[in-house]
């Protein structure tokens, strides 16, 4: 007969034992994203955590639970754990750009946590404009203020594509498209 001892050690970035389902995550703007982390048997009853910075020794807590399976919510964040498909799911909601980040899920135990890495980024947002017949050879701009005579223009083309910072406007027949990407 063969036994097996299974011995998890101190530092356990990306071990076996804790999984994320899915190492790098993305979602639109003011919407909301999921990120399910999946660990062992003997896990269970353990409190688990979601917390964002690039290393892990530094990072901020943002949500936890308490080794329950009840919900607990932060600021625009919570964690909920499944005990029985070991399984605990974060969901982010309102997404900012800022929100786009290096995260980690973890689990809270005596000695060294364990803990994975989760790249969280933002989706470039696309906006459409449409335009008739005769306005192709025109200058097409964007700017982010409902008043004309007080905007800040930030992209603009006569050409078809242009790009600037974090806008870009490409223009096809009778409608261009605005790209944004971060602040």
């Amino acid at each position: 007969m063969w036994l097996l001892s299974v011995l998890f050690l101190p530092i356990v970035q990306g071990s076996s034992a804790l999984i994320a389902v899915s190492n790098a995550v993305s979602g639109p703007v003011r919407g909301s994203l999921t990120v399910q982390c999946r660990y062992g048997p003997g896990w269970e009853t353990y409190s688990k955590w979601w917390c964002q910075g690039a290393e892990w020794k530094d990072c901020h807590i943002l949500v936890q639970t308490d080794g329950s399976e009840q919900e607990v919510k932060g600021h625009h964040v919570s964690i909920r754990d499944n005990q029985k498909s070991r399984t605990f799911t974060v969901t982010m909601e309102e997404l900012r750009w800022n929100n786009a980040d290096t995260y980690w899920c973890g689990i809270e135990r005596s000695g060294t946590d364990l803990g994975v890495k989760v790249k969280v980024t933002i989706d470039p947002v696309t906006v459409q404009c449409h335009y008739g017949p005769g306005w192709e050879t025109h200058v097409k701009s964007w700017c982010p203020d409902a008043d004309l005579n007080s905007c800040t223009i930030l992209v603009q083309t006569t050409g078809s594509e242009l790009k600037k910072n974090r806008l870009s406007i490409n223009q096809k027949k009778h409608t261009f498209s605005m790209t944004i990407w971060g602040e």
